[in-house]
């Protein structure tokens, strides 16, 4: 497959799903992108974030209450619907099946982490094929640098936080060393695509 990158802008036409993938500094990058999207998006946004085991919960209240968008963490066999924001449950692996409903899994940790960044990416590249935008955000593992170079692998598109705007660089830059990004972004560029593609919100 070619490794030429692509210049690309998400649109309701053209993608299904938004995987998001973070650890070290996350929650605070997610906080400049989650509450600017409308309410009403055409998309599920699927996101892993590293956290302890007794964190159940917590990211989708917080969220819930800054952003317009419905914010939960999927059960077992729940659709992956558009209009939600979605945190996997920590814990637990995230993954999707083909027919769009999520699975729980509490396989072994992958990269050291349960939920695992990679385990989404992939399963989702399995699911939505070109129909797909994964994101990787701040963070210090490598962790989902080999799922997002799966994705871009699969027709989606892969779109990494520049390193130097990062908290902690490993995560962005372990994606950028595995050629695994279409577009090397800082927050506020990747909340701009994201308005201009599915509209403005809170923030």
């Amino acid at each position: 497959m070619s490794t030429e990158h692509k210049t690309w802008l998400p649109t309701a036409k053209r993608v299904d799903a938004v995987v998001i993938g973070a650890s070290a500094g996350g929650v605070e990058a997610l906080g400049v992108l989650l509450p600017r999207l409308p309410a009403v998006l055409p998309v599920a946004i699927i996101v892993v974030v590293h956290v302890p085991p007794d964190g159940r919960g917590e990211l989708a209240r917080l969220f819930d209450e800054r952003c317009g968008a419905r914010v939960l963490e999927p059960g077992d066999k729940e659709p992956a619907l558009p209009g939600a924001i979605y945190f996997a449950p920590a814990g637990y692996h995230l993954l999707l099946e083909q027919d769009k409903v999520f699975s729980l899994s509490v396989d072994e940790p992958v990269n050291y982490s349960r939920p695992s960044i990679d385990v989404l990416f992939e399963s989702a590249s399995w699911t939505y094929g070109a129909r797909l935008l994964g994101v990787l955000l701040t963070g210090a593992s490598a962790d989902g640098a080999s799922g997002l170079r799966t994705i871009r692998q699969g027709g989606g598109h892969a779109w990494v936080q520049s390193p130097e705007t990062a908290r902690a660089a490993v995560m962005p830059q372990a994606a950028i060393d595995q050629d695994a990004a279409d577009e090397i972004l800082t927050l506020p560029q990747m909340a701009e695509r994201l308005i201009e593609a599915f509209g403005r919100g809170r923030a």
